[in-house]
């Protein structure tokens, strides 16, 4: 997996907070040989007092960026890991605090960067939108991390 072989690569450790996906992103991650290596673990978060209480997502709208970066800096912090990942957003069918489902937000915490953010709109039913999240968010990190000067 490409983030796996770039984790390794750079010696980080790495964390997720899941709500919209429920757990996808670590379930893909799992299937990686090696991962204790790496992987310190993950929080699904589905019920924003899960948010507030373990990741201290501050109160209010957790259909957010902001939420989404709060969740990858409290994962961070709460399993011990260089990188955080969060993902939030709206799978549908209804709104959610006025978003419109296929809606993802996604935060990535780096050692020595500021917390990033994207905003996604991705197309579909519901399981398509968790899968096209996970996916996005993945990619992300694969990004960032190439962009690293390490």
């Amino acid at each position: 997996m490409a983030v796996a072989t770039r984790l390794i690569g750079r010696g980080l450790t790495f964390a997720v907070a899941e709500s919209l996906t429920g757990g996808l992103i670590a379930s893909r991650l799992v299937n990686v040989p090696g991962i204790s290596s790496w992987f310190r673990g993950g929080v699904v978060a589905y019920q924003s007092q899960i948010k507030f209480d373990v990741l201290g997502v501050p109160e209010g709208p957790v259909v957010t960026e902001p939420a989404a970066a709060a969740m990858a800096e409290g994962v961070a912090r709460v399993m011990g890991a260089e990188v955080g990942l969060g993902i939030t957003g709206v799978a549908g069918p209804d709104d959610q605090e006025g978003v419109a489902p296929g809606t993802v937000f996604v935060g990535l915490s780096l050692p020595g960067e500021s917390t990033q953010t994207r905003r996604l709109q991705v197309p579909g039913d519901r399981e398509r939108v968790r899968q096209y999240g996970a996916i996005s968010a993945l990619d992300l990190v694969r990004r960032s991390l190439d962009a690293r000067e390490d």
